[in-house]
């Protein structure tokens, strides 16, 4: 059975950085758009980022360019999320997601990950 796990998350202070990895597993992703989402209490599930397997193209949401950098590891099955310069704002769950063909909409995903908490302290 398809399965993405997340790891990496944790506190740190603003103006920190994290890596997150998301491990897939079950099945071969290498031809699946990866993502990253985030979520925070009460609001949908915002985009973050993604890698375009078909176009080999990365794509970042307006609130995390040039702040964040996602990139994968083929051989690992894995795939990274580099956050720098974390703002308190960045504080969510942050979930990893694949899907065959890239989209900014989190509905349109069909694999998903358990998420792991981001957490900037000011």
């Amino acid at each position: 059975q398809a399965q993405l796990v997340e790891s990496g998350g944790g506190l740190v202070q603003a103006g920190g950085s994290l890596r997150l990895s998301c491990a897939a597993s079950g099945r071969t992703f290498s031809n699946y758009a990866m993502a990253w989402f985030r979520q925070v209490p009460g609001k949908e599930r915002e985009f973050v980022a993604a890698f375009s397997r078909s176009s080999g193209n990365t794509y970042y949401g307006d609130s995390v360019k040039g702040r964040f950098t996602i990139s994968r590891d083929y051989a690992k099955n894995t795939v990274y999320l580099q956050m720098n310069s974390l703002k308190p704002e960045d504080t969510a769950v942050y979930y990893c997601a694949a899907r065959r063909i890239f989209s900014r909409s989190a509905v349109d995903y069909d694999y998903w990950g358990q998420g792991t908490q981001v957490t900037v302290s000011s």
